[in-house]
């Protein structure tokens, strides 16, 4: 069995990293699992992506530090330019990520958090950026995704200059979680969370998480732009017809084909 274990639930893929016995952490073995699983994802059957940690102590409890410890600069470079590239494949999968965080994310794990599309916590996960007391910065995205997630300078430095974590009600509080449950019902509720998504019309979904990622790097006349001409796009397919047929019609049975 491999380090990322696979689940699928109807069209609801559940992947799972799967090294307890470490928190999860992320050694480069596991980074390039998770890459090749990102990629082998099958889009035209899979409507929503679950990301989780196995054991109930992380979600990922950050960088393998024993492996980071000895490397030089032209491998640290390549560390942090293959955890940036596995980070950007999944925050532009074109289906929606649900990261349910089951204990700590931390480092590594809070950027593999970020890179999610939505994050639900447990109520013993723990959150933070510590690098800065290991001697190092982030090096997979949390010095840029960090604030521009919860809309705050201030408290994204507060976090990443002195390195202290924070649990699961200030994440929610802050904007860094959507949700925070027991832990015994977090993949539930990601599950539910996940099938309502799976539900709506595929095209339209995907159109959605696209025009918003993007948009948001845009200036926001560009951002409406792109809004407009996704809005456009769907009503060249099938499922836009379905879906307004069906209301028109007082049904609540869609069949929507991805088409």
């Amino acid at each position: 069995m491999g380090i990322i274990q696979r689940e699928r639930r109807g069209e609801i893929e559940i992947l799972t990293l799967h090294r307890p016995e470490a928190l999860n952490a992320l050694n480069s073995a596991e980074l390039q699992e998770l890459e090749d699983t990102i990629d082998a994802i099958d889009l035209e059957a899979v409507r929503v992506v679950i990301l989780t940690g196995a054991g109930d102590k992380a979600f990922v409890a950050g960088a393998d530090i024993a492996q980071m410890k000895d490397l030089g600069e032209t491998e640290a470079r390549s560390y942090a330019e293959l955890g940036h590239r596995i980070m950007r494949k999944l925050e532009t999968l074109p289906v929606p990520v649900i990261a349910a965080v089951n204990g700590y994310a931390l480092g590594g794990g809070n950027e593999l958090a970020m890179s999610c599309d939505i994050r639900y916590a447990s109520e013993n996960a723990i959150f933070g950026q510590p690098e800065v007391g290991l001697g190092i910065t982030p090096g997979f995205g949390g010095t840029q995704r960090l604030a521009r997630l919860i809309g705050s300078r201030s408290k994204a430095n507060e976090m990443l200059l002195s390195g202290r974590t924070i649990n699961a009600e200030e994440a929610l509080r802050i904007g860094l979680v959507s949700a925070v449950f027991p832990q015994q019902e977090l993949m539930a509720q990601a599950m539910k969370l996940a099938e309502t998504i799976a539900k709506n019309a595929p095209i339209a979904v995907r159109k959605t998480k696209a025009a918003l990622q993007k948009g948001m790097d845009l200036p926001l006349e560009e951002g409406l732009k792109r809004e407009v001409d996704a809005f456009a796009n769907c009503f060249t397919t099938h499922d836009q017809v379905e879906g307004m047929t069906a209301f028109l019609e007082k049904r609540k049975e869609k069949h929507f084909t991805n088409q």
